[in-house]
């Protein structure tokens, strides 16, 4: 099974809830960057071809409790997509390897309990089980559908003068800015919105991303780039460019600035 990546159309962040999440808003869009999960029948469970993966082995471990049945499974990852870069690889690969397990099961779990299974892995695991383009809100695993244009061209940049920071530390600094406040107001915007994009460039009527900036945005902006901002923690960044000969020459430019890819969604 191919394990997509994903970027954030827009990415809305609120306050701390009781369970120690954060409240969100985000358009999540999956694009055709991804990894190869191949799953078979095993004596025990192996985790192969990604030496720091947890989340396909806590996934699989999971689904097999919850099922009632031992983890006897072997999954291979061939990675494509960037670890820790803010495109949802991790949680991608273990929604997939779910996917394919249950599919095998004497008796498959009903989608509701994999989607449950999936959240407790990662809040943007549930996504990766649904088809197109998703309204993400609570803490990211709360999904709706929404009809959104996607004739586009993704141009992702992961810049090599900017570190990988963890998910973790990027949110601490957003608390410690205060940057909840106006959450509200933010929501109201990007709802708002929502339903008047009808075009890929009224897709530029988004709110930023409240996690992240980069002055890579700008570049891709100055290339052409109708769009273009940070995929959830970041640090990549990605371009949405109407002409695929405009983001060419944009990957190009950029190449300098980190490694590059022409993506679309899918």
């Amino acid at each position: 099974m191919k394990a997509f990546a994903k970027i954030n159309l827009a990415l809305v962040v609120g306050p701390l809830r009781a369970d120690g999440k954060h409240e969100v808003v985000t358009v999540l869009e999956r694009i055709d960057l991804a990894d190869d999960i191949e799953l078979e029948p095993a004596d025990v469970l192996t985790v192969e071809g990604f030496r720091d993966d947890t989340l396909v082995r806590d996934a699989l471990e999971a689904l097999a409790a919850a099922a009632g049945v031992l983890p006897r499974w072997r999954a291979r990852i061939e990675k494509r997509i960037p670890v820790a870069a803010g495109l949802g690889g991790g949680s991608s690969d273990a929604a997939s390897a779910l996917a394919l397990a249950n599919s095998e099961l004497p008796e498959p779990l009903p989608s509701a309990e994999l989607h449950g299974i999936a959240a407790l892995i990662g809040a943007d695991a549930p996504f990766f089980l649904r088809e197109g383009t998703q309204l993400a809100t609570g803490d990211g695993t709360q999904l709706e559908p929404v009809e959104l244009p996607n004739d586009y061209v993704v141009v992702l940049v992961l810049p090599d003068s900017q570190s990988k920071e963890s998910t973790e530390a990027v949110y601490r600094r957003f608390d410690e800015r205060g940057g909840a406040g106006g959450f509200d107001e933010r929501r109201a915007a990007l709802l708002g919105v929502l339903p008047h994009i009808e075009q890929p460039r009224d897709l530029a009527r988004l709110p930023r991303n409240d996690l992240a900036s980069s002055p890579v945005a700008e570049e891709l902006e100055q290339l052409g780039a109708f769009r273009a901002d940070v995929s959830g923690a970041g640090p990549t960044v990605y371009g949405l460019f109407e002409r695929t000969a405009d983001a060419e020459r944009a990957a190009a430019a950029l190449h300098r600035a980190g490694r590059t890819w022409l993506t679309r969604p899918v």
